[in-house]
């Protein structure tokens, strides 16, 4: 019956975006012409409800592998059902040799979570199982809620999938401890998120990369930014046809771009 009072809430939640609450800044587009990306950015205002959007039609209504924005998720449900026992619990580095240099050596879930490390969380959830990763999953009402294929993968692999739109409700209900975890797991991964934080602003995402089923590259970013304790939350989705873009770089160059744009990083907002 909780699990159930929970999903009706998120639900109401993840309906908030309109036509009346939204709008649609032309400018915006330059930032993804000048990328030579397609994709969507959305801003919330959570004060007024309003968002600031671009392709409305793709950040609500267009679905996507999660790649590493998974992360959230995982790492709540592993500090949740105990498989992870705190922000320090190390996994000892399988000796295998990966592309990201970060990822070659014992890691912590803190320090996971900031690089992507994506044995670290396979691993994980190998250890939380099928069923109770499904439980989850149906419970938050994430995405497609589909697991096919491996327990260790599935968010890798355009077998579950979610919209910009669902992303952002995520991180708008972890950043208010909403989320049917316990506080102290949802502060736990606020902390992870956290990058900058100074007079100005706090700053507070997770990237995700991947691949989609065309072979495209996948770059996603989505967190907030706060000035003055009044939160904003954001999600930037993109797309290249280059297996090599520079996903890394350009995600957190176009966020804020365009968050510089929109007036934020001078405390006035």
């Amino acid at each position: 019956m909780k699990f159930l009072v929970y999903s009706l809430v998120l639900l109401t939640l993840l309906q908030s975006c309109s036509q009346n609450n939204v709008k649609h800044d032309k400018n915006l587009k330059k930032y993804f012409d000048e990328n030579k990306v397609e994709g969507c950015f959305a801003l919330m205002d959570n004060g007024t409800g309003k968002f600031t959007v671009h392709n409305l039609g793709r950040f609500r209504d267009s679905s996507y592998l999660p790649a590493s924005t998974f992360e959230i998720v995982n790492s709540l449900i592993g500090l949740q059902t105990g498989k992870i026992s705190s922000d320090s619990m190390v996994i000892k580095w399988d000796g295998v040799k990966r592309p990201v240099e970060e990822w070659n050596q014992d890691l912590n879930m803190y320090n996971a979570f900031r690089f992507s490390s994506v044995y670290y969380y396979q691993e994980v959830a190998r250890r939380i199982g099928r069923d109770t990763m499904q439980l989850w999953l149906d419970s938050l009402r994430y995405g497609s809620k589909k697991i096919n294929g491996p327990v260790d993968s599935f968010w890798l692999t355009n077998k579950l999938k979610v919209t910009p739109d669902e992303e952002l409700g995520l991180v708008k209900r972890l950043h208010f401890d909403q989320l049917p975890f316990f506080k102290t797991y949802q502060e736990t991964v606020k902390r992870a998120m956290l990058v900058e934080n100074n007079a100005n602003y706090r700053l507070g995402y997770k990237t995700g990369w991947g691949f989609l089923e065309n072979g495209h590259s996948l770059g996603w970013l989505v967190g907030w930014i706060e000035e003055n304790n009044h939160p904003y939350f954001f999600v930037l989705n993109i797309e290249s046809p280059d297996k090599d873009y520079d996903m890394e770089t350009v995600r957190i160059k176009m966020v804020k771009d365009m968050l510089r744009y929109l007036g934020f990083f001078e405390g006035k907002m």
